[in-house]
């Protein structure tokens, strides 16, 4: 490779994309010097993204905060029920008092329903449905009327006045807005005040809207772009759902503290802290994991009686014996959770460290799980942290992978994990899934097996396998420039880093990820997603990226924008020169012949930007060719 191609292959392989100018940057750095870099992010000044991420608050919250801030349903319900109280704090509160209100008309509608079902004879002529229907459009028609009326306040007054309405009114206000008159219904507001208007809506979407609009901010604007990579290659690894119960709560913890710290550190530590974390013992379910003879599973609540000293006859000192703990029946047993679990043992033997090939059986599963037992969450509802619960764990010797583990509380679950990270099968896995990350989809065995070198000569050190990769000569064969399809992820990401578009709103970009299959931290089973092209590369995937090229290109998606344009001196009747130049500033002129004659031709047709859905111009279409381009296949590769 030339010096030009090899930075436009260091920066599509450890960046989410260049953007424009990032290639003679990284040139006149060194390209070498621009990659060390990279390895330390703490060194970058990344102060424009931390201006862009300041107004996303819940980003810095601890987990028993988001969920006191902004409440799920199993919160609410306690509050209904006295066991918990309303905040004092007033936009809390109103907080608190939308979702009970919410949480009461779901009750009364349950109720109806069942009363209708109950009674189908008074259900047949339902004379109350028009009135519904009635109320429903009158009830719109008013909100449509309150929101215009709002937008023309000052943002406090607007606030203020919002915060007045009874809870049904503000939902009704919410719902009559399109995504353009929320943005102006927003203008102007604090960040708590936007959280508060969401939050009175849907509490829960604000900790998940902001979580998902960071990944996409971040993997657009951040100097610190290496680090990011890691962090979404580890995020994928440790995959964790997040619509799974309080893992919406957990996973900004789990990214910002866990993971993120740890993307260019040693594994083990990031192997132990990801075991530890309560959104993946939540995920996995360890955090419920009983020995089968441990204390909880044969005497469930019973704690060790104390024995007691009292006065006996003639004034001696008498000591009483504890009463022994009763074991429990089956019939309490089946009343409390109970039982080994071994999804977390499994899974991080299989996907975390070994690999389904690193030869361990059933039995290392299971004992590996009895090791783990007792590693818990102190109150997970509520955004509790790890908790060791010497109760759960199972007592006695475990062997695992041939190794014993004598009985040591939760230090025997420190002791297997760092057996496994430092395990030769682990090294090779992790090793290959790296190759596979930044070279090709069948990386060398060759240079897979000189980073498993590193991994095991220097303890794991992920900036060490890197660097490896990176001097290697695979990395830099002329068969690995352009290799890697793009994830959805990547492909969005590129899009809008080549563009240079400014997004004020990230909102519709993660719309776009969910119709593009790759929904962020939405991948239920714990594989995560796919880095193979073969699980992206199909015509309605393909037909999917163009369209969102032509969108934003094409200034269809609000809170993005993006003006394609060329040199001045281009004369506007020339579509061939305008092409070329787009060719250069979004794939540095790595276009085929094919690729350019088809969109020459779609810009000679005069009907083309009608059936592409981008806006007519005079002269040549620029955002027609901008479009066309970033769904191009050659666009799809990185």
């Amino acid at each position: 490779m030339d010096e030009q191609k090899r930075a436009i292959h260091v920066l599509n392989r450890f960046t989410f994309g260049p953007r424009q100018g990032d290639i003679q940057r990284v040139e006149s750095i060194g390209i070498d010097k621009w990659f060390e870099q990279q390895l330390y992010p703490e060194k970058i000044n990344d102060s424009a993204l931390d201006a862009r991420l300041a107004p996303l608050r819940t980003l810095k919250m601890k987990t028993d905060e988001l969920v006191r801030n902004f409440p799920p349903p199993q919160v609410i319900k306690a509050v209904e029920n006295g066991r918990a109280s309303i905040p004092r704090d007033s936009q809390e509160k109103a907080i608190y008092q939308a979702a009970l209100d919410r949480q009461r008309q779901k009750q009364e509608a349950k109720q109806e329903a069942a009363e209708a079902q109950n009674n189908p004879d008074a259900n047949a002529n339902d004379s109350g449905k028009p009135r519904r229907n009635g109320r429903e459009l009158e009830d719109r028609m008013y909100a449509s009327l309150n929101a215009d009326s709002l937008m023309s306040e000052p943002p406090d007054q607007r606030f203020k006045d919002l915060m007045k309405m009874p809870p049904d009114d503000m939902r009704a206000v919410a719902r009559s807005l399109n995504q353009q008159e929320r943005d102006r219904m927003f203008e102007g507001l604090t960040p708590q005040q936007k959280e508060t208007l969401q939050a009175l809506v849907n509490p829960q979407s604000v900790v998940q809207g902001e979580l998902t609009q960071a990944k996409l901010l971040r993997a657009i604007y951040s100097e610190r772009q290496l680090d990011e990579v890691m962090t979404d290659f580890w995020m994928n690894h440790f995959n964790v759902f997040i619509n799974k119960g309080p893992d919406r709560y957990m996973l900004t913890s789990y990214e910002r503290d866990v993971i993120r710290p740890h993307a260019l550190g040693k594994f083990k530590d990031l192997l132990v802290a990801t075991a530890k974390s309560p959104a993946m013992l939540f995920y996995l379910d360890n955090w419920q994991s009983i020995g089968p003879n441990s204390d909880q599973a044969r005497f469930g609540g019973q704690r060790p009686g104390r024995g007691r000293l009292r006065r006996g006859p003639f004034g001696m000192i008498v000591y009483d014996p504890p009463k022994p703990r009763q074991e429990q029946t089956a019939q309490q047993k089946a009343k409390r959770p109970s039982g080994l679990n071994e999804n977390y043992a499994r899974e991080v033997m299989e996907l975390h460290t070994l690999g389904v090939d690193g030869g361990y059986t059933q039995k290392d599963v299971t004992e590996l799980a009895k090791v783990l037992t007792g590693w818990s969450i102190e109150k997970p509802q509520q955004g509790g942290e790890f908790k060791f619960d010497e109760r759960r764990h199972e007592p006695g010797k475990k062997k695992v992978l041939g190794k014993e583990f004598k009985e040591g509380g939760e230090g025997e679950g420190v002791k297997a994990l760092d057996m496994l990270a430092h395990h030769p099968a682990t090294a090779h896995f992790i090793s290959k899934k790296l190759a596979m990350r930044f070279v090709s989809d069948d990386p060398p065995e060759s240079l897979v097996q000189r980073m498993a070198k590193t991994f095991r000569d220097k303890d794991g050190d992920i900036r060490e396998v890197l660097r490896t990769m990176y001097d290697s000569p695979e990395f830099w064969a002329p068969e690995a420039y352009r290799a890697k399809v793009k994830t959805p992820l990547e492909f969005v990401v590129s899009a809008v880093r080549a563009s240079g578009a400014d997004v004020a709103n990230p909102q519709p970009l993660v719309n776009q990820l969910q119709k593009l299959g790759m929904p962020l931290y939405g991948m239920q089973p714990p594989t995560g997603y796919s880095m193979r092209a073969d699980a992206w590369v199909n015509s309605a995937a393909l037909l999917n990226r163009m369209n969102f090229g032509l969108a934003l290109a094409g200034g269809k998606l609000p809170g993005i924008q993006w003006n394609p344009t060329v040199d001045q001196n281009q004369p506007p009747g020339d579509a061939a020169g305008a092409l070329a130049n787009f060719e250069t500033a979004l794939l540095d002129g790595d276009v085929s012949k094919q690729t350019h004659a088809t969109i020459l031709n779609q810009l000679n047709d005069p009907q083309a930007a009608m059936r592409n859905n981008v806006p007519a111009a005079q002269g040549t279409n620029f955002r027609l060719i901008a479009g066309l381009l970033l769904g191009s296949p050659e666009f799809q590769r990185r």
